[in-house]
């Protein structure tokens, strides 16, 4: 899986199927389509292998610390 390298775009990863669901369990949520979206063609996806449905895991750094935010990829 290709990543894109620019310091400016946080780390992306896409989860695998058991992941996803720990996370929509983890947040109480009946469809993966009540988290936050992020269209398939934003150029932090564009070498990932990714398919509409997915849900992304985004590593944010910053001086209080590492965030992780979870997008679902739409059209």
């Amino acid at each position: 899986m290709a990543t894109v390298k620019n310091i400016l775009i946080p780390v992306h990863r896409k989860l695998d199927e058991k992941e996803a669901n720990s996370i929509l369990e983890k947040f109480s949520l009946s469809d993966k389509l009540k988290l936050p979206k992020i269209k398939i063609k934003d150029s932090a996806l564009v070498e990932m292998d990714v398919e509409v449905g997915n849900i992304i895991e985004i590593t944010r750094h910053s001086f209080a610390g590492v965030s992780k935010y979870y997008r679902v990829v739409i059209e």
